[in-house]
């Protein structure tokens, strides 16, 4: 290797100025250093370049960036001090720039680069989005065995839908049971978490109606009336952390059979989770926001209801992932939604599937928003009309 001196002399000169340097003179001087001395330059220069992909709002850039970050990454000795951890943050940030491009293929070498390392949840979101979900669930048990007891909603949540999507529907029921066992153990034990299991009573009730076990759906409909009477005549606790986020997931969840199917070549969304998204499936799915509103203004003037309800939700789910993480005026934006969707379903005196699924998810809604009496009545009414 030919080492340019000059150069070298000039990037010594310039870090050791007294003025403040600028990330990509940073990058500049790390890059003509870390040749001759990687082990002392090497790490600030994946440091430095990382810090510029953060700051880009170019995907070109960041592909470029996030690449040369892996690359320096690679080559850092084996012992060198966090090297684990720069490692990890440049695979993450090099497939997160892959995935914004639609260059799925390479994104997924990486992810799996990056479950090698024991970081799998990239992977599991990757592998869920094109429709692989018995090897997600495969990954997901892995990770809800190893979590910490705070992270056992995200975990279990996401493990049964990947169950769910590969067909295991009384796994999928398993799963979510231990959840509901930690649940009701939290609420006992902290007082908080009773609005969390109305939610997550409500969402079981329907895994088990989906696939025509009504008894069990029947009876976590009656425990979470139970616990809903409860709250509407406490007020329930002051607070439940996470409540809108975790209504926001199991109500995008819910809306997955009325989506198509997931594959490598049309990915979709990795329901059961909120977090993570590939860039591309994100705003492909919120791409078909347009599309939907028209289709419902054209059913709506052809007076075409029962298709109108289910458009009406699709778009809802879809205002649930753009906002539902948004909470100021979060009530005043999302209401009129679920208004709406029980107004057209009653519309529907034929139909009481669609008024019960619509009352189900005001109810829930209501839930995250503290209206306990109101959910109450609403998921009282759905269960008269299933049971």
């Amino acid at each position: 290797m030919t080492i340019d001196h000059d150069a070298v002399l000039r990037a010594r000169v310039l870090l050791l100025g007294s003025g403040r340097l600028w990330p990509e003179e940073l990058v500049g001087a790390y890059r003509v250093l870390a040749e001759v001395s990687p082990q002392v330059y090497g790490p600030k220069l994946v440091d430095a370049l990382l810090t510029l992909y953060y700051r880009s709002r170019d995907p070109k850039v960041d592909v470029a960036l996030s690449a040369e970050a892996y690359r320096a990454a690679r080559g850092m000795e084996a012992g060198a001090p966090d090297r684990a951890e720069r490692w990890c943050r440049a695979l993450d940030a090099y497939q997160a720039s892959l995935f914004a491009l639609g260059r799925r293929a390479e994104g997924r070498a990486v992810c799996e680069e990056l479950a090698a390392a024991g970081r799998s949840g990239r992977l599991v979101t990757v592998l869920a989005e094109e429709g692989c979900f018995g090897e997600a669930a495969a990954l997901d048990e892995v990770a809800a065995r190893k979590a910490a007891r705070e992270g056992s909603f995200r975990d279990m949540v996401r493990w049964a839908a990947n169950l769910e999507g590969a067909g295991l529907h009384d796994a999928a029921s398993a799963v979510f049971r231990e959840l509901l066992a930690e649940t009701r153990r939290e609420a006992a034990e902290e007082g908080t978490g009773l609005p969390v299991l109305v939610a997550e009573l409500v969402h079981f009730a329907r895994m088990r109606e989906a696939v025509g076990d009504g008894e069990s759906a029947a009876a976590a409909r009656r425990e979470a009336l139970g616990v809903l009477e409860g709250l509407a005549a406490t007020g329930g606790p002051r607070s439940s952390n996470g409540l809108v986020e975790r209504w926001s997931t199991l109500f995008v969840l819910s809306g997955r059979a009325a989506e198509p199917a997931a594959s490598a070549e049309s990915p979709m969304p990795p329901f059961g989770t909120e977090r993570g998204w590939s860039r591309d499936v994100r705003e492909g799915f919120l791409g078909m926001l347009p599309d939907l509103e028209a289709e419902a203004v054209g059913l709506r003037e052809a007076e075409r209801l029962p298709e109108l309800v289910d458009v009406q939700r699709r778009i809802s789910v879809r205002a649930a992932v753009r906002d539902g993480d948004h909470h100021y005026l979060f009530e005043e934006r999302f209401a009129p939604r679920f208004d709406e969707g029980v107004a057209l379903a009653r519309r529907l005196p034929d139909d009481p599937a669609r008024l019960a699924r619509a009352l189900t998810d005001r109810s829930m809604f209501l839930v995250a928003v503290r209206s306990f009496e109101r959910a109450h009545a609403d998921l009282a009414e759905a269960a008269a009309l299933l049971d």
